[in-house]
């Protein structure tokens, strides 16, 4: 009986190592399960620190070259010129800011003197010299007493014009600290190259 015990308890410990031998830890993958459903949604995270504040660049201003401008006139007193503007439209000049410049300098290197219109001068021109511009669409009308007609002195221009249309936006725009008489203040805040 001893024998017959042992060889139960034997045949009993092949057959269960055989079946450990036999199986093994992976098969071959299953089909994909359908999704579950979708978790519940967290809680938002807390805001995160405000940014630097950007430059202020140039979006949607337009400006001209500095344009060489000839004035006419009648007689000594009044003279006038016209400078095309097609960009100026209805929606500038009800919302927006347009401002004109006269260089009296030249557009050399480093020689650029730079004046808003409209201008009174008692001394440049030794006398009282006056310019007003005008806005009409695609145009800007220039009304001088003198003729300040653009010109040319060894091969650089004197005299020379440049406009700036800028359109509107919310109406506190236009509350900011520059100063628009100042056309290197006005060149830097909206990046405008010479």
């Amino acid at each position: 009986m001893k024998q017959k015990l042992l060889t139960i308890h034997c045949s009993l410990f092949l057959a269960i190592a055989i079946l450990f031998a036999s199986c093994s830890k992976e098969g071959p993958a299953g089909a994909t399960g359908p999704a579950g459903p979708a978790g519940p949604t967290g809680a938002p995270g807390a805001p995160g620190v405000p940014g630097a504040p950007g430059a202020p660049g140039t979006a949607n201003v337009v400006y001209s070259a500095w344009l060489n401008v000839t004035f006419t006139g009648t007689d000594s007193t009044g003279y006038d010129a016209t400078i095309p503007a097609p960009l100026l439209v209805d929606s500038i000049l009800n919302r927006g800011e347009i401002r004109v410049y006269l260089n009296l300098g030249s557009d050399s290197t480093n020689a650029q003197f730079v004046v808003p219109l409209p201008m009174v001068d008692f001394f440049l021109f030794n006398g009282l010299v006056t310019m007003s511009p005008y806005y009409s669409n695609k145009a800007i009308e220039l009304a001088s007493n003198a003729n300040l007609s653009s010109r040319k002195i060894r091969n650089f221009n004197y005299l020379q014009y440049r406009y700036i249309l800028i359109p509107g936006g919310k109406a506190a725009r236009m509350e900011s600290k520059i100063n628009w008489d100042n056309y290197d203040e006005v060149k830097k805040y909206l990046r405008i190259p010479d």
